[in-house]
């Protein structure tokens, strides 16, 4: 059996000494240390040995093997070095060439147009301020001049956390307005702030409308703050984000925290004002409401509405990026598509 054993060492590795490539190499692994190899049908045949010859047999056999093992693993460390000597030698490679470029993140289009719409207000004097999502109903509704059973609450559509009976009623905020009480209450003027943020609306979703969405919430109280103030300021935000060429209008409309109150309209993105189905054949699209603060909501606030004036304004970010971007469906800003979101 020991006989055996050197011959089958002498063959292995005077056969591996004749092997030139990983193939033949990985052919000769399993030939001498495969499973179905002579050494190992060796080394399982040991039981049926007598005991003298089985210990002197299994010591010789365990040599070999480690010492097989050993060479198998020189040789294949050589020949993987020789290929690659071979590789490079038979193929260029141009040390100079650049890298394979990484992938790199980028904001969100609503994040990106929030940025640029508060850096065009910040430019003229605003600060920029966050509120809290989770709102109480006298910030959202009460201390903005929509009371309790006012037909002026159908405009939004609540989602509510507790129950809507009282003013320490909670609910997720329909509009980013109730900052305006909150500032109103911790500072004195002059005030000058916008404030960008979700809002939330239980309605359906569809391609003009969503129950998140964005909103940029401005105000500005001062003395003698007048409403050429308020059209020059929203001139300036128009032009900066839609183009200087821009045409903007300002009409009258309705809300219960402004009086007078208005809706500032550009020029169809689309039509250019000839009239299309984008603007529904009138040549403009309405942006943003505003309108100079009620004395009410400042005397509510422990602001004198005889010796303090000031305009507010919001606006809808989800809308100006459909206009700037020419998007025809607010659910893709939402999809997940990087499709679509590798585009900005």
């Amino acid at each position: 059996m020991e006989q055996e054993l050197d011959q089958l060492e002498a063959a292995a590795l005077e056969e591996l000494t004749q092997t030139h490539d990983l193939l033949q190499l990985e052919s000769w692994r399993v030939r001498y240390l495969g499973k179905k190899s002579a050494l190992t049908s060796i080394l399982r045949g040991l039981a049926s040995l007598a005991d003298g010859k089985r210990k002197t047999v299994g010591a010789r056999a365990n040599a070999i093997k480690t010492s097989l093992h050993a060479e198998l693993a020189e040789k294949k460390q050589s020949l993987s070095l020789r290929s690659l000597d071979e590789s490079l030698e038979n193929s260029s490679l141009d040390v100079t060439l650049p890298g394979r470029p990484l992938p790199y993140g980028r904001l969100h289009p609503i994040t990106q147009d929030i940025a640029e719409i508060c850096s065009v207000f910040a430019d003229m004097g605003f600060q920029v301020l966050e509120g809290p999502e989770v709102e109480r109903d006298y910030y959202n509704f009460e201390a903005l001049n929509i009371p309790q059973n006012h037909p002026a609450r159908d405009m939004f559509a609540t989602l509510w956390v507790d129950s809507r009976d009282d003013s320490n009623a909670r609910l997720l905020r329909t509009h980013t307005s109730p900052m305006q009480i909150r500032l109103m209450e911790q500072q004195k003027p002059p005030l000058r702030f916008v404030v960008p943020g979700r809002t939330y609306r239980y309605e359906a979703t569809d391609a003009t409308h969503d129950w998140m969405f964005h909103q940029v919430e401005g105000l500005a109280i001062d003395t003698d703050i007048t409403l050429r103030d308020l059209k020059e300021t929203l001139f300036e935000f128009c032009k900066n984000i839609f183009g200087r060429d821009t045409q903007v209008r300002f009409r009258c409309d309705y809300f219960p925290f402004v009086e007078p109150g208005g809706e500032v309209a550009i020029e169809c993105v689309k039509c250019k004002g000839a009239g299309c189905r984008l603007c529904s054949g009138t040549g403009w699209l309405e942006i943003l409401g505003t309108g100079m603060v009620h004395p009410d909501v400042l005397a509510r606030c422990g602001i004198d509405p005889t010796v303090y004036s000031g305009f507010a304004f919001g606006m809808g970010v989800e809308r100006i990026s459909i206009l700037r971007h020419g998007v025809d469906d607010i659910r893709l800003f939402y999809s997940n598509d990087f499709r679509f979101l590798r585009q900005f």
